[in-house]
């Protein structure tokens, strides 16, 4: 699929984007260009460090922001697949600034789509989502769950243009910024770790599986869906126990905006969701439900799901042990964070 293809990649140097970018180099090689669209120039110079356009010649570093729709035009000229991944994700961020969220989830949503579809050679659109748009209850939540609705919507109103929008939403990626673990293995060190709630759970996916879903849907997908992939729960006194096992761990409380477990699939998406071996898929809700359901359950080999599901990181069937908890750090968390000005090394657990 993104063999020869052009791409754009929207918060194109977060912790998605910058795996997705070494994935894409490294599996597609003869990939035309590759535009890292983010507005934060230091870590576009970080990325050009480890990205250089000398060694790279199909990459681009494009400074802009998805609240300018100029910029956004100028940066998909000539581009055939898009990958929106901008977001401003910090829940007490978010409740403190509401409105600078809904600028850039909600508004710079709108903004890429009407740009898209004023690309003609834009074929291919895949956005991230978050298990926090499901039946959200904190105001990032709530942006996300818009942003679906109108990348689900943007089906509707391309006419006669050869493009498809599709949406992927999962759960805590393992070692993204701003996350639990980088935060538990900086605060190792002080023999403390804070637990929210021990009853607490979170779905869990690496890096690397959500670059791989992302691919997928691009492949896969007839435009429309959202894509929801079978992933592994974890108890956070189970992750707590992981990185500190000799830590203090004393409960702080629920943080305002936050869940004792997280949905990415409620008990009202039930009767418009699909599954596969690898994954949900929530269809987008039609008129005639039963010519839809056929339509995307043959194009997916897919079967309804059973009257009554709901995906939720409490209820899963999978779930990761202490052991396999600290084996995927090891595997799949970058290894150094900084403490104090100092290295912290996740190998040490």
């Amino acid at each position: 699929m993104l063999k020869d293809s052009s791409i754009l990649v929207t918060g194109g140097t977060g912790s998605f984007g910058k795996k997705f970018v070494a994935t894409v180099l490294n599996k597609y090689p003869t990939v035309r260009r590759l535009v890292v669209f983010s507005r934060d120039e230091l870590k576009q110079f970080e990325m050009t460090e480890e990205f250089p356009e000398c060694k790279f010649p199909a990459i681009r570093y494009f400074i802009g922001d998805v609240r300018d729709k100029d910029r956004l035009k100028r940066a998909l000229e000539g581009v055939d697949t898009v990958i929106h991944a901008a977001a401003l994700k910090q829940v007490p961020a978010a409740e403190y600034n509401p409105f600078e969220c809904i600028k850039t989830n909600v508004i710079g949503a709108q903004n890429l789509i009407e740009s898209i579809l004023d690309t003609p050679s834009i074929r291919n659109v895949v956005a991230l989502s978050t298990d926090k748009a499901a039946a959200p209850i904190n105001l990032y939540g709530a942006t996300k769950l818009c942003s679906d609705k109108l990348f689900v919507a943007a089906n509707n109103m391309k006419g006669h243009r050869d493009v498809k929008f599709s949406v992927v939403r999962y759960g805590n990626v393992m070692g993204s910024r701003g996350s639990v673990i980088p935060f538990f293995l900086q605060r190792r060190q002080t023999g403390v770790l804070p637990i929210t709630h021990p009853d607490m759970t979170r779905f869990n996916i690496t890096l690397e599986e959500g670059v791989a879903m992302v691919i997928r849907a691009l492949d896969c997908a007839l435009g429309g869906e959202i894509f929801v992939p079978r992933i592994p729960s974890y108890k956070i006194t189970d992750l707590a126990e992981a990185i500190g096992p000799d830590c203090e761990k004393p409960v702080v409380g629920i943080r305002p905006g936050e869940k004792l477990h997280e949905e990415m699939i409620t008990l009202s998406d039930n009767l418009t969701t699909l599954e596969t071996k690898d994954n949900y898929i929530i269809v987008p809700q039609t008129a005639d439900r039963d010519v839809t359901f056929e339509r995307f359950g043959k194009h997916h080999g897919a079967k309804p799901t059973p009257y009554g599901f709901r995906y939720s990181s409490g209820k899963n069937a999978d779930w990761l042990s202490v052991s396999q908890i600290r084996n995927l750090i090891r595997q799949h968390v970058d290894s150094n964070f900084s403490v104090n000005g100092s290295a912290y090394d996740s190998q040490k657990m």
